[in-house]
């Protein structure tokens, strides 16, 4: 059985590790371009594409896929199965039409729910407390195609998007092998999905990780939970660009208006919200390592009391 990954992020290079050990014949792995290189820095390459570079894995990184020698290259092969996780990028139907067997997309929500580039952080943002992933058999189309196959799990309160994106590509990992098996075999049936309850989420950009102090506490730490890692959470204190490595809920009735340091205390740094409180337990300033709670005690109570 030949199959071609198609693939970016670190959350799509387990799945593709998976397949590989479980014993499937990969001809080809798909993944975006390197990288543009930081000053002083060389291009860098995707997870995917060092995944399939350690395993060996002959692996191409097409700037355009409407490009000839790319199209010419694939339609070259003998492929039973196209795979895609989050690829970044739409895939044109004549790629989608070259498996013998079928194109399938591994999806991180429970379609319907959260077409888009950012499901795993939109499920954050809203607080969700259940999650999945969706197989689905690709169209031209964003995420509409049939549903294959669903699989849940639950969000714990704390999840953030580091987490939350491990479980659900080891979760994808699991099931994607008896996925294929099922469908090279016959044993599976296409469902439509529910287009009424159809909803969408946003590509996240750098901006979103600036914390709005007039939202709400959980609104605040479910877009930490969300952003974690990257764009990250920051905030903006006398000009200077203030980055939160951890925080949590305060739990305590308290007054101020929005912004304001209530207090500086062993617990950390307990900012005002519009209807209660956040407490920022490690954060950064610019140049700076990452400190805790009792290094701003310390070293940055006038600077942060003033």
């Amino acid at each position: 059985m030949n199959i071609v990954f198609a693939g970016s992020p670190h959350i799509s290079a387990e799945i593709l590790e998976k397949l590989h050990y479980e014993g499937f014949n990969i001809p080809l792995v798909i993944s975006q371009p390197d990288k543009r290189s930081k000053r002083g820095k060389q291009p860098e390459l995707s997870e995917v594409s060092k995944k399939a570079t350690e395993l060996g894995l002959n692996l191409i990184r097409p700037v355009n896929t409407e490009d000839p020698t790319f199209r010419s290259k694939l339609e070259a092969l003998n492929i039973d199965f196209l795979i895609v996780s989050a690829y970044g990028k739409i895939l044109p139907k004549w790629m989608l039409n070259i498996p013998s067997k079928m194109s399938i997309n591994i999806h991180f929500s429970l379609l319907p729910k959260y077409r888009g580039a950012s499901p795993i952080q939109a499920a954050l943002l809203n607080g969700d407390s259940k999650t999945g992933i969706s197989f689905i058999e690709m169209n031209e189309y964003m995420d509409e195609g049939d549903l294959i196959n669903t699989f849940s799990i639950s969000i714990k309160p704390d999840e953030n998007k580091f987490t939350l994106e491990k479980k659900l590509s080891g979760l994808a990992a699991d099931n994607i092998g008896e996925t294929i098996s099922q469908i090279n075999s016959g044993d599976f049936v296409l469902k439509k999905q529910n287009e009424a309850s159809a909803s969408y989420c946003k590509k996240i950009n750098k901006a979103d990780g600036e914390i709005d102090f007039n939202e709400s506490s959980l609104s605040i730490y479910n877009k930490f939970r969300a952003y974690y890692g990257w764009p990250g959470s920051y905030f903006l204190y006398k000009n200077i660009h203030v980055k939160v490595h951890e925080m949590k809920e305060y739990k305590e009735p308290c007054s101020g208006k929005p912004g304001q340091i209530i207090e500086i205390s062993k617990l950390g740094l307990i900012i005002k919200t519009v209807d209660s409180a956040i407490v920022i337990t490690y954060l950064q300033l610019p140049n700076k390592k990452i400190i805790s709670s009792e290094d701003v005690r310390n070293s940055y109570f006038n600077f942060f009391s003033d």
